[in-house]
């Protein structure tokens, strides 16, 4: 499994090194509606609003309120201006409960009846693109005339474009706490961006050779009538908790095209607290499981080839790798413990006489993929950092990962106990004592 994963590794790792920058196109093409979906999102969706605003000042913003308990509705209203209609480009979507707080899949469909009952029955559904940002997202000013490119929506074919996610506060300590508490939040943080920006990235410039380009959560980019073809009653997300790369998965197996750039990025904030990140990425593992229910139908879609399929099912089968892993790579390890307590001696010739060759062996294997990511994430992001620090990220990149064997073994046990419930992750702002209620439906 590492050798195999080591091969993996190689072949992702050269597209992204080669990666030149592409054209531009004309944002003017087209028409572009930001989705905010928001959910007690009062501490930054004003700025949130007043940047996509001042940005793009011909977008449309979309902000979906999911039945907030603070002011996050009202501070929308106020933007607006007068009598809450002065700005014709600012929309406030309201959900209320029992029917919201449901999952954002459930709260981006709200709004995806709203833009279409607002649009017309007559509108030029290929020509408007719809655009997933977090509450506290913040695409670069060059995204539209990034994605209008004739590689990407320059291209009628192509339905979707996930653009670069990067980490807004690293390099940031958190205001509050002791030393070494702010250290290893900020190598925290510093571990989410080499993994957006580093491994994802070059595993979604792979993904375009296979065909299997998936979406994010966040600066997502979709065209409406690709939104249209896959939508069922309530709309185009499913309700998994991993809605986007659910997303990602009709689209393709409905004929369409997906694409990647790293021309352009979308910033956000990434998470201090450990407990935070393990609880959103649980989710995420869980969503993961979930969405492999989908497995008949990548396998069987004539939009795929058998290359692009095995692409999607290697992903959808990590979680289970790692639940895998967990319980075969301890197993050496512990028969070599139980047998050096019965025979020690001949256990140290052993190990002297060339068994240390296969621990080294062993070892490389294990930690190089993760390793490889220091340096590379040095000469591809942040430049400015030196090489034996970026040897130290690849080593804390690869204790980082391990993080992911424990988020599955946890998702696996919501899975079988039936919580499959929304929990949204809390901001960085929002204090330990909040109180957050997930629906489990």
């Amino acid at each position: 499994m590492s050798v195999a994963f080591l091969c993996y590794v190689g072949l992702i790792v050269v597209p992204y090194l080669r990666h030149k920058h592409a054209g531009t196109g004309d944002p003017d093409r087209f028409e572009w509606h930001f989705l905010v979906p928001c959910r007690d999102e009062e501490a930054v969706i004003r700025d949130t609003v007043v940047y996509l605003r001042t940005t793009f000042p011909v977008a449309h913003v979309w902000v979906i309120d999911d039945d907030s308990d603070d002011a996050t509705a009202q501070v929308v209203r106020d933007l607006r201006g007068p009598r809450h209609g002065g700005d014709p480009h600012l929309h406030l979507v309201q959900r209320r409960r029992p029917q919201a707080r449901t999952g954002k899949g459930d709260a981006l469909n709200a709004a995806y009846r709203e833009l279409k009952a607002w649009m017309g029955r007559y509108a030029d559904t290929d020509r408007a693109v719809v655009v997933v940002v977090d509450a506290d997202g913040r695409p670069a000013a060059n995204c539209l005339e990034t994605c209008a490119a004739a590689h990407l929506f320059g291209d009628a074919s192509i339905g979707a474009v996930q653009v670069d996610v990067r980490m807004g506060n690293r390099g940031t300590p958190p205001p509050e706490g002791g030393f070494l508490r702010r250290q290893l939040s900020s190598a925290l943080v510093r571990m989410q961006d080499l993994e957006f920006r580093g491994a994802i990235a070059a595993i979604q410039m792979s993904r375009g050779h296979t065909g299997t380009i998936s979406m994010g959560g966040n600066g997502q980019f979709t065209r409406l009538s690709a939104l249209d073809s896959i939508a069922t009653g309530p709309g185009p997300w499913r309700g998994a908790l991993l809605e986007d790369f659910e997303l990602g998965v009709h689209l393709l197996t409905r004929g369409w095209r997906t694409g990647f750039t790293v021309d352009t990025h979308v910033d956000q904030e990434a998470l201090y607290s450990m407990r935070r990140f393990l609880a959103q990425r649980t989710r995420w593992g869980q969503g993961t499981m979930q969405c492999g229910r989908y497995v008949r139908r990548i396998w069987d879609s004539a939009h795929l080839t058998t290359l692009g399929a095995a692409e999607m099912m290697y992903y959808l089968a990590q979680p289970w790798m790692q639940l895998l892993g967990t319980l075969i790579y301890p197993i050496p390890f512990l028969l070599l413990f139980f047998r050096t307590a019965q025979a020690p001696t001949e256990v140290w010739t052993w190990f002297t006489g060339g068994a240390w060759i296969l621990f080294a062996v062993y070892g490389s294997f294990g930690l190089l993929p993760f390793v490889i990511w220091g340096p590379i994430y040095r000469a591809r992001c942040e430049p400015q950092v030196g090489f034996a620090k970026a040897v130290l990220y690849g080593l804390t990149y690869a204790v980082y990962i391990y993080t992911f064997y424990i988020t599955s073994w946890r998702a696996a046990i919501r899975l079988l106990r039936g919580h499959n419930g929304w929990t949204k992750t809390r901001r960085n702002t929002e204090r330990q004592n909040l109180h957050v209620v997930a629906l489990d439906h």
